[in-house]
């Protein structure tokens, strides 16, 4: 086994444990009406309430996986550097550069959700003439969240768009027909495909889209860099 195929290898599986990591974190479902202290805060949480019935256990485990899954992610876009061997340069090195870099930054948003089920099990926990201290820390999260999320975001719809302008040109060692897998394409297959999708699936794979769509992105890299 080769370095290319190895490395695509390790990649599908870290993209996979990530998947593992999003369940552990995100999917759950909660009735609010059992959580009285946490109904008050419904708009604040906006669906974070469902964290509560999560164990620490559980919240840990979640976020500890994922972040140890990104340096398989990282060792995928090596690969797919070398996939994309005859490309412009600096196009090349840019696209690479920035799914790294959104992998790096997605990390730290992953690890955060740990944080985040703490918040809420201490909103549900603590008397209601201390939650506010507990809404304002949530608040604060959020916005970091929100500061993390759009460059993460942003930079994987840049470098799909580059992935598929390269592939497309026929001059690297993908097929042309790559031009239309990449993690955007991936993720958005994989929000249509969910909708037909029996409910127990769609509840199972709550959160998981983004590694979904690595996942299946890296396979394809994998496959069509075989030999």
């Amino acid at each position: 086994m080769n370095a290319i195929q190895f490395t695509g290898l390790l990649a599908i599986m870290g993209a996979f444990v990530y998947a593992i990591g999003d369940v552990l974190l995100l999917a759950s479902k909660v009735n609010l009406d059992e959580y009285p202290k946490l109904k008050t805060f419904a708009k604040l949480l906006s669906d974070a309430e469902k964290m509560v019935v999560l164990s620490p256990t559980r919240l840990t485990w979640g976020a500890l996986i994922g972040v140890f899954a990104t340096p398989l992610l990282l060792l995928g876009y090596w690969q797919v550097y070398q996939g994309l061997n005859g490309g412009t340069a600096w196009v090349v090195l840019a696209t690479v550069g920035l799914f790294g870099i959104a992998s790096v930054i997605g990390t730290f948003v992953h690890g955060t959700f740990y944080y985040m089920g703490e918040y809420v099990h201490a909103l549900n926990q603590v008397e209601e003439n201390s939650q506010a201290v507990i809404a304002g820390m949530i608040e604060r999260h959020k916005k970091v969240l929100i500061i993390t999320y759009a460059p993460l975001l942003l930079f994987i719809v840049i470098a799909s768009i580059m992935f598929s302008i390269l592939a497309a040109s026929g001059n690297t060692l993908f097929p042309v027909w790559m031009a239309g897998v990449t993690p955007l394409t991936m993720t958005i297959a994989w929000m249509l495909i969910k909708r037909i999708l029996p409910q127990f699936v769609r509840d199972a794979t709550e959160g998981a889209a983004f590694n979904i769509a690595f996942m299946a992105f890296f396979i394809c890299t994998t496959i069509t860099l075989w030999n």
